[in-house]
C-alpha cells in the first residue's frame, strides 16, 4: 500500500507549470511498483481457490518491525500480515506486467488494490489495518504444520528477539549472543527440514515461516554472516527506529 497521495504530477512532465492533478487512474504503474497489498478476510477465497498461490505470498509476522506506509515509519506488527512478494530484487508487485504497465491478475485484484486510489489514499487508509487475513485463518486446521509454524511462532518470536538485541550491550551480552544465534540457526534449519521432508515448494517458505531472520535481523541493527554451518553477528548500518 502507497504513502497517504493526494495528488501527483503526470509522468514525463518536464517543469513544474506541466504538472496536473489527477483524479483518475492513468496506469503508470506507481502503486504496483511500491509493493503488493496486505491480505484481508474478503481476499481469502483467492488464496483458498488457487488464484493467487502460496508461493507468490510472505508473510510479516506479529512483532515484525515492518514500515507502515500511513504512519510513514517502523511499527511492530500486531499481527500476522499477508502480503505479495516483489520482483526479484525490487519492490514491484509479482503481478505487476512492466511491459503493458498493467496488472495480471486485475480482475481477481486484493481489496486493498481495489480501494486504492493514489490521489486520494482515504478509502484504503480506513481498511488497511482491519480484518488482516493470518495464517491461522488459512492453516490452523492443517494437522501437523500449523503445530509446526505455532511452535516456530514461540521460537522465534520477535518480542524475544528485541530484548535479546537489547541484551548485547549489557551484563549478559555473550548469553544474549548465543542465544540469538540459536534463534537464527532454527529459523534456518526448520525451512531445509520442511523442504526436504515434507516435500513442499522452497518457494512456501516465506508464507509458512515469515521472511528469514538472517534478513530482517537488520531492522535491529544486527547483519548476519554464514560461515559454513556457523553464524557471526555483526553490527549493522541500517537499524530502523519504531515511531
Amino acid at each position: 500500500m502507497m504513502s497517504g497521495i493526494r495528488k501527483r504530477n503526470l509522468p514525463n512532465a518536464k517543469t513544474p507549470a506541466d504538472a496536473q492533478v489527477i483524479s483518475t487512474c492513468i496506469r503508470c504503474g506507481t502503486c504496483c511498483r511500491k509493493g503488493g497489498p496486505a491480505f484481508h478476510h474478503a481476499d481469502k477465497h483467492l488464496i483458498e481457490e488457487g488464484i493467487i498461490e502460496s508461493r507468490y505470498l510472505y508473510t510479516i509476522r506479529k512483532g515484525e518491525l515492518a514500515y507502515d506506509n500511513v504512519k510513514g515509519c517502523m511499527i511492530p506488527a500486531d499481527s500476522d500480515i499477508i502480503k505479495l512478494k516483489g520482483q526479484d530484487d525490487s519492490w514491484a508487485c509479482i503481478f505487476f506486467d512492466e511491459n503493458q504497465t498493467a496488472c495480471r491478475i486485475y480482475a481477481d485484484r486484493p481489496v486493498e488494490c481495489k480501494a486504492l486510489q493514489c490521489w486520494n489514499t482515504s478509502e484504503v487508509e480506513k481498511i488497511y489495518t482491519k480484518n488482516r487475513l493470518t495464517r491461522a485463518d488459512l492453516m490452523s486446521e492443517i494437522e501437523g504444520l500449523w503445530d509446526l509454524l505455532e511452535d516456530h511462532q514461540c521460537r522465534c518470536d520477535y518480542d524475544t528477539i528485541h530484548k535479546l538485541v537489547k541484551a548485547l550491550n549489557g551484563a549478559h551480552k555473550k548469553k544474549a549472543r548465543q542465544r540469538l544465534i540459536e534463534i537464527i540457526q532454527y529459523d534456518i534449519e526448520i525451512r531445509k527440514l520442511v523442504v526436504a521432508r515434507a516435500g513442499l515448494d522452497a518457494d512456501m517458505m516465506d508464507f509458512l515461516f515469515g521472511r528469514p531472520l538472517r534478513i530482517t535481523i537488520k531492522n535491529y541493527g544486527i547483519r548476519v554472516r554464514q560461515s559454513g554451518k556457523k553464524i557471526i553477528l555483526m553490527p549493522s548500518t541500517r537499524r530502523s527506529a519504531p515511531c
